[in-house]
């Protein structure tokens, strides 16, 4: 539980979060923005946790077969929108929605993110364009596996933001004492610990 719910302090690091507020047009704006995501973030989970409340119940009813793998379960809402399609014509809107939906979600963040990336190493490194087409392709690469668990490639990225960026961004806002060396400092071993711990401690049981 208490792992679980240490996911939302990945959100202080999240790039395509932070662009938003920090660009924002009017400073007296920040509290409305605040109020909007905290009441959207609040809907958007009860909904995913609703989603899968749904799916447990349509498994022990029988109307869909047993998600036995994390590969299996991030398809629920995909097999949901498949079964509904067989019951008439609006049922098929229904599950035309929830499809676009899907794809929505997966577009408004992956847009982003590769925005963020991408004009963060072409101000000081790369063409915009180049930057965009590199990480594309990178992204191409790490879901080229039909089989790999989407919600352990968003873990290890949440884990890797919140590490490197959101305890800086925590201390630069609450901290009189921030500098630049301790931003660098606590930037380079947070990212570093996430890859140390996934691919050294965590293979042996951590």
């Amino acid at each position: 539980i208490a792992s679980t719910l240490a996911w939302g302090l990945g959100y202080f690091g999240m790039p395509h979060v932070l662009l938003r507020f920090m660009g924002i047009e009017d400073e007296n704006k920040l509290k409305t923005s605040r109020r909007i995501a905290s009441v959207w973030v609040v809907i958007s989970m009860f909904i995913a946790i609703f989603i899968g409340i749904i799916g447990n119940a349509m498994t022990k009813t029988g109307a869909m077969d047993v998600l036995e793998n994390s590969s299996q379960s991030e398809t629920l809402i995909v097999r949901t929108a498949v079964l509904l399609s067989n019951h008439g014509f609006l049922a098929v809107l229904m599950a035309g929605l929830i499809l676009a939906g899907i794809l929505a979600s997966t577009m408004s963040t992956s847009d982003s993110q590769l925005l963020a990336a991408s004009s963060s190493i072409s101000e000081n490194l790369l063409q915009a364009r180049i930057t965009v087409l590199v990480i594309a392709a990178i992204s191409v690469f790490l879901a080229r596996n039909p089989d790999s668990s989407v919600f352990r490639i968003v873990s290890f990225a949440w884990a890797g933001f919140g590490a490197t960026f959101g305890a800086v961004m925590l201390f630069a806002l609450f901290w009189k004492r921030s500098n630049r060396n301790g931003a660098l400092a606590g930037m380079i071993v947070g990212g570093a610990m996430v890859f140390i711990w996934k691919f050294l401690i965590a293979p042996h049981g951590g």
